[in-house]
């Protein structure tokens, strides 16, 4: 069988289920670090129940994902994971879905480690959204998600800290009302509302167009100019304030 037969007959087994994204659809990609719990608790003494290290490797891991040949108009991270809003212009590769979710993955794993200087990988997955409503939708979801989970964490590692075992904390935990965590914490001095925001709802970065004094060597006058540069946002806005911020960056 010459080359081109084989190729073109077994090319197929790997393009046959090819799935591209339909036009108009919105894109969101999210990526999970994998083993993470081992990672950040095994491996490397990061602190809990949040590190500014851990954090600043995430922001460096996402700040590369908007600029490795995606357009992404906003990107979002918490705890291990990142979710990011392409472009609804994005049509790289066809809109193929295993491209994106291999790449992204790639590149990401790829980042992460030369930047901890030890082995970590993601995964990824696509959201397809039909309409703007649910992309405003699925960030919220991903904020709320991060504020239980930060609630969560604070009095799990509190009570270990006071002894508790794994099992022990886990359930003493999830027996509790969001009211009663709030008030095991302030027993021990600890106002969850005055915690950072970035450990509470995560954060965001996202283009902006920023001025910048520059130089004409030929006129020698200074000049202004505009540069679009990421900028990393430790404060997102909360509630219906969030939700308009999202539905700006769609119509950016």
């Amino acid at each position: 069988m010459r080359f081109d037969e084989l190729d073109a007959r077994l090319r197929v087994f790997e393009t046959a289920h090819d799935h591209c994204a339909l036009p108009g659809l919105y894109l969101v990609a999210r990526l999970d670090g994998r083993n993470f719990t081992r990672l950040t608790k095994e491996v490397h003494a990061f602190e809990r129940p949040f590190d500014e290290r851990f954090r600043d490797l995430m922001v460096g891991t996402v700040q590369h994902l908007m600029q490795c040949g995606f357009r992404v108009r906003y990107g979002y991270t918490e705890s291990d994971e990142i979710s990011l809003l392409l472009d609804p212009a994005e049509d790289t590769f066809g809109r193929k879905l295993r491209k994106y979710q291999s790449i992204l993955a790639g590149e990401a794993s790829a980042k992460f480690s030369l930047l901890l200087g030890s082995l970590g990988t993601f995964d990824c997955r696509i959201a397809q959204l039909p309409r703007r409503t649910d992309v405003v939708d699925y960030f919220r979801w991903r904020a709320e998600d991060a504020l239980r989970n930060s609630l969560n964490a604070h009095c799990y590692w509190l009570l270990r800290g006071e002894g508790a075992t794994e099992a022990g904390a886990t359930t003493q935990v999830s027996g509790l009302r969001t009211s009663e965590k709030h008030e095991l914490l302030f027993q021990r001095g600890i106002n969850f509302n005055n915690l950072p925001a970035w450990q509470k709802r995560g954060l965001g970065l996202y283009w902006q167009l920023v001025e910048r004094q520059g130089y004409n060597p030929v006129t020698q006058q200074t000049t202004q100019t505009q540069r679009r540069e990421l900028h990393t946002d430790f404060e997102l806005p909360v509630r219906e304030a969030y939700m308009e911020f999202i539905q700006g960056l769609l119509l950016g």
